[in-house]
């Protein structure tokens, strides 16, 4: 299926001119003053992990892989790499850790994903916008400083850094977003 290449997200399958399939890394569009708009894509070969970078027309066309997206059940991490099980056939699958890459930290037992499968074959995995993380370690509040415009460094159950408001402290269950890390609330349980 033929799309512009300015509606390309991360987590796509495009198949390019040489036949082999790419998922998407990063897409950015540029709109410069003068001249054509362009669109930035990094994407990685599937077949051998190799990372590539091509810059298209907004309105070019690239063909897109049909892949099918599938909900797969979290279990355990080991030297393997990461293991899912299908939540209606219960077959396993393992992707290795380059595939699964920086999410890894946020994958916790249970927890319900999204694999992209393209003949029968998992390309790409998509986690839940948002995880419930305990804080392991931060500093502590002090009393001056306003909840409207300072945040904290903390540490998060799962090693990631994020900053917080002053007032979460260690123990605190909070909920981030699994791109980037980042801070969204206090956990509501």
């Amino acid at each position: 299926m033929k799309v512009i290449a300015s509606s390309l997200r991360k987590g796509n399958i495009v198949e390019l001119d040489d036949g082999k399939l790419y998922v998407v890394l990063n897409a950015e569009s540029f709109h410069p003053g003068k001249g054509t708009p362009t669109t930035q894509v990094d994407m990685r070969r599937i077949s051998d992990g190799v990372k590539t970078a091509q810059r298209y027309k907004t309105t070019e066309q690239v063909e897109r892989a049909h892949v099918e997206e599938q909900d797969f059940t979290f279990l355990y991490q080991d030297g393997d790499g990461y293991h899912f099980m299908n939540a209606e056939t219960y077959d396993q699958v393992t992707l290795q850790s380059d595939m699964v890459g920086d999410q890894g930290a946020y994958l916790a037992p249970e927890m319900k994903v999204q694999l992209a499968v393209y003949e029968g074959t998992p390309v790409s995995i998509t986690l839940p916008q948002k995880a419930t993380l305990e804080v392991a370690e931060t500093e502590p509040a002090i009393k001056s400083q306003t909840a409207a415009s300072s945040y904290k460094p903390a540490v998060l159950s799962n090693g990631v850094r994020t900053m917080v408001p002053p007032f979460v402290s260690v123990g605190t269950k909070i909920v981030v977003m699994t791109a980037d890390g980042s801070y969204v609330e206090r956990a509501k349980d």
